[in-house]
Parts: structure tokens; sequence; C-alpha cells
């Protein structure tokens, strides 16, 4: 162990084939030789014969000629080697690259993960490829390191989410979290009841975009479901990748799609329909007996398909309309002392948690579950921000951290305009790198229940694979920096140098993905009662050229060299240029100039921690937030009054106020 410290003070980046490797790795580079590498011999020990099998598949898809435990003349061995190893984790490995190149590990886990370092090292390379001569040595700083995805708004078949865990694998990710239920769709076959497939799989149509009022719908049924045989494949095939499936079927809320095919199940007992569109239901779970049997047979299945350790079983949103009219559930307040309808779920998670871990199993819900006192040995899925985390940890229970501030990739990652429709929220790459699972309020004692974070993509909006990926990516890529190689550890600037290249090999892989973190950002400057705008861009290589007379700009457009002030209306333009060549999406955006713009503005109650982007001047820098909502037009508040105070600075005749 003290051999690994010296190491790790002398690592370095590597410019070496697939120099893109994300999350990074640490390098410790010996010399500047390089060898070739091309017809490959992959030597490996019984144990790591199903790892050995992937790369040999990955390698001949790369068009290498590869041979397993040859002693023929193939000119370079690929050596798997597991020995015990003291002070490291399971995920711990290493790779040294000279003449040959061997991969050690303290386990087959640990082998995998190495595997995913040298293909990226390969990167595109095809037939043959040059590495340096390296020494390289590797371990995550979180345990859990997720990806989740929302099957029930929209359907995604197998064969697609087979192709998301290998894009989870390749970035060192370990958790699939599959939201497998909700109000939109039942997506899991529960052979003892197949209703919920017959009738809640389906719904009649869906929502246009966001015609919420009045309401539009598109007119086709929808739906889809995954069989039992179906989930049993994708829990093999993720195993093999070391990724977990963590299953979520929602309770007590987001149940209408199971209470269309099972009304009796529900407070008011009529018939109900799949929902056609998004939103949260009053109609939940009732808290009878009859449910719980109805929901511990649906576990009993469940839990048969998955061998996770964690069952989650949401807890979101769940309002008590109708648990307080109804007379099954006022008994249950009454017969068990509890004080409201509050610790009336606090007492249905109680009873599906112990249920659980007399399986085995441990039970994980979003934060709501916090709410009317946590069960014995629930963890926690922190969403709403990080208070319910911080909470959770306090009480010394086990947290995922995945706040909607930094963790929600169904939000817009760039300027809506140029963006497909979102649900909201403005959650660009930058901040996604910026997070840090541990917060910074927590006390060190409770750091160890941390276990660690994920992202999560909702899909009201995101009907194709395409579009998903799109969401998805460059922000996994961030998130799993983050969790693997620790908050901080590298600059944000190094993160994109890699990302640029890596985005090389998502292209070669057929992965779908945004590029808006070429897009430029109009930061707001209040200075001296003025306003002025500050064009931004990642890449201070490229030329931002402009406009403000509604043209386009060109390569010869008007240089920004400094902030543009806003002293009347105007339409400003913009546009990243490297050699004379356009990059990234056109920044346009309309300034409307009023007495307000650039002078001071107080709250009295800051907004709420999702809904901050841009701080006060948000309210005043000339933008109009339009709809449908994103969030770097917008301020929110959660529970306090909106109350703002402009000061002009001097007495002003005002004959108009405009707010919306």
């Amino acid at each position: 162990m003290r051999f690994i410290k010296i190491l790790f003070l002398v690592f370095v980046s590597v410019n070496v084939a697939g120099q893109g490797v994300i999350p990074k790795p640490y390098y410790d580079v010996r010399n500047g030789a390089t060898y070739s590498f091309s017809e490959l011999n992959i030597q490996y020990p019984e144990e790591c014969s199903i790892e050995a099998h992937y790369l040999q598949k990955e390698l001949a898809s790369r068009n290498f000629k590869v041979n397993f435990n040859s002693s023929s003349s193939y000119n370079t061995k690929i050596v798997f080697v597991v020995e015990p190893r003291h002070g490291v984790q399971p995920d711990w490995y290493r790779i040294q690259s000279d003449s040959d190149i061997i991969i050690s590990a303290i386990s087959s886990q640990g082998i995998f993960h190495g595997i995913q370092t040298l293909l990226q090292l390969i990167g595109t390379e095809k037939g043959s490829f040059k590495l340096q001569h390296l020494l390289l040595y590797d371990q995550p700083r979180f345990k859990w390191r997720g990806m989740h995805l929302d099957c029930s708004r929209h359907f995604f078949d197998t064969d697609f989410i087979k192709k998301y865990i290998d894009l989870l694998a390749l970035h060192k990710m370990n958790t699939f979290h599959w939201h497998l239920t909700d109000d939109q769709g039942w997506r899991i076959e529960i052979k003892k009841y197949p209703l919920l497939t017959k009738i809640g799989s389906q719904r009649k149509e869906t929502i246009i975009e966001k015609n919420f009022e009045p309401y539009k719908g598109d007119g086709k049924l929808y739906g889809g479901f995954y069989t039992q045989e179906q989930i049993k494949e994708v829990v093999a095939y993720a195993k093999e990748r070391y990724i977990t499936v963590v299953p979520e079927i929602e309770m007590p809320g987001h149940a209408v799609a199971a209470l269309s095919a099972y009304p009796q199940f529900s407070c008011q007992q009529q018939p109900l329909e799949t929902l056609t569109t998004w939103g949260i239901s009053d109609d939940i779970f009732c808290s009878k007996d009859s449910t719980f049997n109805f929901i511990f047979d649906i576990l009993d299945e469940v839990l048969e398909l998955f061998p996770s350790k964690y069952i989650h079983i949401g807890g979101d949103e769940a309002p008590k309309v109708r648990w307080k009219e109804c007379s099954h559930c006022k008994a249950n307040i009454k017969k068990h002392n509890l004080k409201d309808e509050h610790e009336l779920q606090s007492y249905f998670i109680g009873r599906v948690d112990s249920f659980l871990n007399s399986k085995g199993r441990k039970t994980i819900g979003w934060d709501e579950i916090l709410e009317g006192g946590l069960a014995e040995n629930a963890a926690v899925m922190s969403w709403r921000g990080e208070k319910g985390g911080i909470e959770a940890a306090q009480q010394k229970h086990n947290v995922v951290m995945s706040p909607g501030s930094h963790c929600y990739f169904d939000h817009y990652q760039g300027d809506k305009k140029t963006e497909p429709l979102a649900i909201g929220g403005y959650t660009p790459l930058k901040k996604v790198y910026s997070f840090n699972p541990i917060p910074k309020e927590l006390d060190k004692k409770y750091h160890e229940y941390i276990l660690g974070a994920q992202g999560n993509l909702w899909t009201e909006y995101i009907a194709t694979p395409e579009h998903l990926l799109y969401m998805a990516l460059p922000r996994m890529c961030a998130l799993s920096e983050v969790l693997w190689s620790g908050a901080g550890k590298y600059s944000y600037e190094d993160f994109t140098s890699r990302l640029i290249s890596h985005f090389d090999l998502l292209d070669s892989l057929g992965y779908n993905y945004s590029t808006a973190l070429f897009n430029i950002e109009g930061k707001s400057i209040t200075e001296n009662g003025k306003l002025s705008i500050a064009l931004q861009s990642d890449f201070p290589e490229y030329e931002i050229r402009f406009t403000t007379n509604s043209d386009e700009p060109n390569a010869t457009s008007t240089l920004y060299k400094a902030p543009i002030v806003i002293d009347k209306n105007l339409m400003l333009k913009a546009r990243l240029f490297k050699n004379g060549k356009a990059k990234g999406n056109l920044f346009s955006q309309e300034y409307k100039y009023h007495l307000a713009v650039g002078k001071k503005i107080t709250l009295s109650n800051p907004p709420s921690e999702s809904y901050n982007t841009g701080g006060a001047q948000t309210l005043i820098n000339g933008v109009v937030g339009s709809l449908p909502w994103s969030g770097n037009e917008w301020l929110g508040w959660r529970g306090k009054p909106m109350n703002a105070t402009i000061d002009l600075g001097e007495l002003k005749d005002i004959k108009k106020v405009k707010i919306s």
C-alpha cells in the first residue's frame, strides 16, 4: 500500500491513442516509447473467461486478430492476472504496458474495468494501434455510480436497454435504476396479475407536447412491457458487465396504471384509465390489507427476477386527498395511533420495508419517504435538493444523491431555442461536472452514509432512443468522472479536452450525443446601474463573432473582445469559429431595454435551489421568459413567496409595470 501511495504522487496525463479516456484514470509514465499492437493473444485464468471473451468480441469488432491462451506467434499478449492485494477496493485494477499488456486486479470485476480503460485507450483505431509504455492504477471514489431510465412514460425495447447498459459499462457505472411502473404504463409482467400488462401497459393516447389546457392528444394507442424472460435476459446481460439492476415499483403514488387494471386496490374503487398526460394523480394505492397482499405478491415475483440488494419502491409525489376521504385509511390512522396521513405514508412504507427485509432485501425510495418518519432499514434517494440526503445521513441511513439541480438529465442543457423539447430546467454539462455528492453542510462523521449518486432520465418528452442518448450524453460522461475520480479531482477544462476525443469513440459506437458544450453563454454583468452581456465559451481557442442587427454571424462578423452594453432594444447573435469554420449552435437572444435593466434588485426570500439559475438579475436582465418553461430564463420559489425590491437609483416616473 505504501508503494501505491508513492505512485499516486507522480501520476500524470498521457498523450496516447484514445487519449479521451473518461472517467480519467491515474497514469505513471515510465518513458515516451510507444509500441504497436495488432495480432493479440489473450491469456487469462478460468475465472476471467467471460471477461476474456467479452474483450475478444470487442477487439474483433475493431478488426483485430485475437486468439486465446495460445503459444502461436501472435506478437502481443494481453494477460489477465487476478491476485490478492490489501487495502484496495474490489473495482481496483492496474494496467502495465510495454511489449505486452498486463491487466491486474483482485477480482474479475477489476479486470472488467481495466478492459474498459484499454478499449478507450485503443479508441477508434482498427486493426492496429499504438500505446505508450505506461503503468496505470485506478479505483473508484464512490460505491453507487448509477443511471436511471424511465420506461413507463415511454417504452424502450430490450435491444436498446442492452445498448444503454453497454454505455454505463463503458463509463464504469455500476447501477442501472430501471423505472418500470408509473401512472402512464406498467412495464413488467406479473404472472399472478395478468391484467397489469393486459390493461395497465396500455394507454389510449399520449398528450402532444405540452398541450395540457386545452388538452390535445395524439389519438394513438401506446403500450409495451417486458416479459419475465426478457427481464432475466437484461439482468444477466448487466451482471456480466458488473452492473446491478435496481427495479422501481412505484407506491403508494404514481400507481394509476396498476389501479386501471385492479381498481379494487384504490380508495374509491372506481374504474380508472392509465393516464395519457404527465403529472401527479390523486388516485394512489389504498392502505387497506388487501392492497398490501397485492403489493407483496407483486414483489415476490420482482424478487425472483432481480437479485439486487436494494428494491426501489418510489414513495414520491403521493397526494393524500383520497386517504383523507377513505374510511379504510381513516381507520388505519386510528388503529395504529398515527398523527395524520403523512404518518400513514410512513406506516405504508414501513410495512413494505419489513416485507423486503424478511426476504433479505433492503428498501430504497425517493426522499419523500422521510415524511412521517423513515423506515428502520430504508435508504434514501435524494432528488429534491440535498436536504433529504443530509437528513437521512444524519439518521445513519444510506443515501444516494440525485438532486434535480445537477442530476436530472431530462432538463435542457443548452439554449431551448436550439434544443429538443424538454420538461424544463437548465442543467448544462459544466454544472453536472461541478457536482459533489457529499454536501458541504454534512459533518464528516456522516460521509460514510453517502453511497454515491446517479443521473435520472425521465421520459415524458423523450420518445426515441436517439433523443434519449442526446439527453444522456455527454452529461453521463461528466457524472461518471465525478463518481469514479471524485469531485474536483480534475478541472473542467481537462475534462472537455478529453471529451472532444471521446466523441470520436461515441461516434464509432453509434451513440448520439449533444454538442451543447460548444454553445456560447451570455452572462449578465451589472456595474454602475448599467447592464452588459459577456459572451463566454468553454473553448478559448475559438473566436466569438457576433452581430446586433439580427443578421446571422459569419467568419467576418465583429470579433468579440469586451462585454456588450445593453442600453437599447437589440437582438444579439453570436457563434464560435475556428479557422473560419463555425462550431456549435447559434447564440440568439433578444434584449428588451427598460428602466430596471442593470439596476439593483434584492429578494427577501431566495429562490429554490433548483430554480435559481442566474440569480436575482434574471428577473430584470432584459430577457423575457417564454414558455415552455426553461430554468435559465425564470426563477422559482417553493413554499415561500417571491418578494423583490428594485432600486432605480433615483426618483423616476413609472408609467407601466409588466410581469408574467
